[in-house]
């Protein structure tokens, strides 16, 4: 349905199950499931599901080479892809996306490139792309923050008139934190168009979602701060784009923010340095398998005659070309000049700053020639 789903009457109470448009077997399922969206067109769903595929690659590539020791680091989304594509397809090109450490394919999806993302995790910068030439702001680590930033720049497009939209993305763990709930009631309170979209994988690290909230779900939340809820089936792309489209729809012509809830579940460990097998059991990742995003909705595909064997060879030839431009340039050593730390602090130049710049100069200098300073 159109965005009249989420603009007419009260804001709206989530639904006792989560919204899903199509089910694990790649089926249409009944309208009572379906809260009023519709599945979209057949090309949409085959460009969803070709982002997926080329994300997928992409995670499993950079998971390789953080094992091998070329990343420090390295959060997967692999399960998530549903929640982090569909996001990204809503969105305009003018309007803003506010990350989180796990976000990583939602930055490849908008056009950032694997270097850029990854220098990030190798540590050569805490942010390796130009947040104004794709509307992201920086990948936030810590939990929450960059809900308030979505906010504030949202507010601050709606005093200025202005179309833009801001999307923040959070796990379920961050919305324990007091971050999300002055997020949640400054966008409420003010009319901001911002999305919340929450991607429940079920885990904060190795905190349950039970020992986190005693709420039905987290989407409930969203009436108590006066703005509409969406519980969905975080791994149905297509009903996860149809409720983000929505919302960024209701969000742009003035009707102010939406929480969406995504139900999912992080199939991959926390980071590298995450054991889940002491805290999760196998009968778990068993059970969420076989719900799999990519494979559901590539059922869908072939059940209506849209996924040929042609263009399946295509995408999966685009994700090695992509996954061999990964490789490449995290075989290519970085050129680092370590002053460049004193060029994006200010925008006006400080004489402290001048100082430690100088001196570190001077350290570097002296440590090129081999004098003794």
């Amino acid at each position: 349905m159109s965005d009249d789903v989420l603009t007419r009457g009260a804001p709206a109470l989530p639904t006792r199950l989560p919204i899903r448009l199509i089910d694990e077997n790649g089926d249409p399922v009944s309208t009572t499931r379906s809260a009023g969206f519709e599945i979209p067109d057949e090309d949409t769903i085959l460009s969803l599901y070709r982002r997926m595929v080329l994300a997928r690659r992409f995670d499993a590539q950079v998971t390789a080479l953080t094992r091998q020791g070329r990343l420090a680091t390295y959060p997967s989304a692999l399960g998530q892809e549903a929640c982090e594509i569909s996001a990204v397809a809503a969105l305009g090109r003018e309007d803003w996306l506010f990350p989180t450490y796990r976000d990583t394919i939602a930055l490849l999806t908008r056009g950032v490139s694997p270097v850029e993302i990854l220098s990030f995790f190798r540590g050569d910068w805490h942010t390796g792309f130009d947040p104004y030439e794709h509307r992201i702001s920086p990948q936030a680590t810590p939990l929450a923050t960059q809900a308030l930033h979505a906010v504030g720049l949202a507010t601050a497009a709606r005093l200025a008139s202005d179309s833009v939209v801001a999307l923040t993305m959070l796990g379920d763990g961050s919305t324990s934190e007091g971050d999300a709930h002055e997020a949640f009631n400054f966008a409420s309170v003010w009319q901001a168009p911002v999305v919340f979209l929450i991607q429940n994988n079920h885990w904060a690290i190795s905190v349950p979602f039970e020992k986190q909230s005693h709420a039905r779900t987290l989407a409930d939340r969203a009436i108590g701060y006066g703005m509409p809820g969406y519980f969905v089936d975080g791994n149905d792309v297509a009903a996860m784009f149809a409720v983000t489209s929505a919302a960024v729809g209701r969000a742009r012509s003035g009707g102010g923010p939406t929480m969406i809830e995504g139900l999912t579940y992080r199939m991959e460990a926390h980071t590298n340095s995450d054991d889940p097998r002491r805290y999760r059991e196998k009968s778990d990742e068993a059970k969420w398998k076989l719900l799999d995003p990519v494979e559901r909705i590539e059922k869908y595909l072939l059940n209506i005659g849209a996924l040929t064997d042609t263009v399946r060879m295509d995408i999966a030839e685009a994700g090695e070309v992509l996954a061999a431009a990964t490789r490449d340039a995290m075989n290519t050593e970085p050129v680092l000049d370590p002053l460049e730390l004193f060029d994006h602090v200010y925008r006006a130049d400080r004489p402290a700053l001048r100082e430690q710049r100088e001196f570190l100069a001077r350290e570097l200098a002296t440590a090129e020639d081999g004098s003794t300073p």
